[in-house]
């Protein structure tokens, strides 16, 4: 039987393509799935069906996603780190350029004006000066965030010949080898925002980062900063973001989320949410998602889930694999592998990975059946959230 795949948005035909038509259906309407794919559709009113090993988002953030629900029935959510990455950074650098030069106001100005070709010329002469900017070079960025994103924008701010600092305690091994070894480390947040003319934000909307850029940070912001936020509008303080250019102290604020509050002010252009909108980067995350959603429903392999741990286990000969996602509690292992060894099964390989609350067993048995009076045994298990056989 092929896995059953509902789409709750269109996804990049580029993507789909590595679902072979053999072994995947894929439809908009299709009954009892086996995993979901989505953009940016709200799943959070969503009767999501029982039959549900796995939810892919062709995109980054999560919000529109039900992840602690998912995460108790044991069903990892995939997105696609990095894929979108260099269509958010690329947005980046304009909002900066946007906001040295005075683009839009100037375009604006332009637009507006009336008379002959001589008239014309005599108002872009006198009214040029309104717009007078700056050049980036020389100047300090600060990019809170060094993910896939966060680098990207600070090594091609950096290549702009910009001073940059970079503030994440988590980063990654992966992306500090990704970092130009001209990116200054900041020792903290407020260290950052005292000595930075611009600031962009990569990180993604928690609790702990909520209202990050506030009104006590602005005040440490140099006087004319730039705040760039093409991550989410939550992490921004809207009306201290407001307060602050109204008092003339941050020059301007450039975002991807327009707010009544925001869409008409002076200093503030924010753009339609086009952070990703690029037809390459549509394609890149719907790849990585079909990709990743294929390899769990075939292998059980786990990369790129906001909820569970990576884990990657290649597949034993002669074997039949088990997949088990339970809670983070000792002796869960002890249990699974007592219960194989009752009923005289051999373990061929085996990796366990824990992150948070959860945890994630891949178990590869010699032989090529595992009897279902096992798999019930171990769903019977306090503490395991879901079972599989591949």
């Amino acid at each position: 039987m092929p896995y059953k795949i509902l789409t709750l948005n269109n996804i990049s035909t580029r993507g789909l393509e590595r679902l072979p038509r053999d072994r995947f259906e894929v439809a908009s309407d299709i009954g009892q799935p086996d995993a979901i794919m989505l953009r940016s559709a709200d799943m959070h009113s969503m009767d999501i069906p029982a039959s549900v090993l796995a939810i892919g988002r062709a995109g980054a953030g999560t919000n529109n996603i039900p992840v602690p629900k998912l995460s108790k029935r044991g069903v990892p959510v995939f997105n696609a780190p990095g894929a979108n990455a260099n269509a958010v950074k690329e947005l980046v650098i304009a909002g900066m350029f946007l906001a040295a030069r005075n683009i839009c106001q100037a375009w604006a100005y332009t637009r507006g004006l009336q008379g002959d070709d001589h008239t014309l010329e005599e108002a872009v002469e006198k009214g040029k000066k309104k717009f007078v900017g700056y050049e980036l070079p020389g100047r300090t960025l600060g990019v809170v965030g060094l993910g896939a994103i966060g680098v990207e924008v600070a090594n091609a701010a950096h290549g702009l010949g910009m001073k940059v600092l970079g503030f994440d305690p988590a980063i990654t091994v992966q992306r500090a080898w990704q970092l130009s070894s001209g990116v200054e480390q900041a020792l903290s947040l407020d260290d950052l925002f005292s000595r930075c003319d611009m600031i962009t934000v990569h990180v993604p909307l928690l609790d702990a980062t909520k209202h990050l850029v506030n009104a006590t940070r602005l005040k440490l912001l140099r006087k004319g900063g730039v705040i760039l936020n093409f991550s989410r509008a939550g992490i921004v303080d809207e009306a201290a973001m407001i307060a602050s250019l109204n008092a003339d102290h941050a020059s301007a604020y450039i975002c991807d989320f327009p707010t009544n509050a925001v869409k008409d002010h002076a200093k503030i252009i924010s753009l339609p949410h086009l952070g990703a909108s690029t037809n390459e980067a549509e394609e890149n995350c719907a790849i990585m998602v079909a990709d990743t959603l294929k390899d769990f429903l075939e292998n059980g392999n786990v990369r790129n889930a906001v909820n569970f741990p990576e884990a990657v286990l290649p597949r034993a000969q002669n074997s039949v694999r088990m997949a088990i996602a339970n809670e983070n509690v000792p002796n869960m292992v002890g249990q699974i592998s007592s219960k194989l060894a009752s009923a005289k099964l051999n373990i061929a390989d085996l990796l366990n990975k824990s992150r948070g609350d959860l945890a994630y067993t891949l178990i590869d048995v010699d032989g090529s059946h595992i009897p279902s009076t096992v798999v019930e045994q171990l769903k019977a298990t306090a503490g395991v959230l879901s079972v599989r056989v591949l």
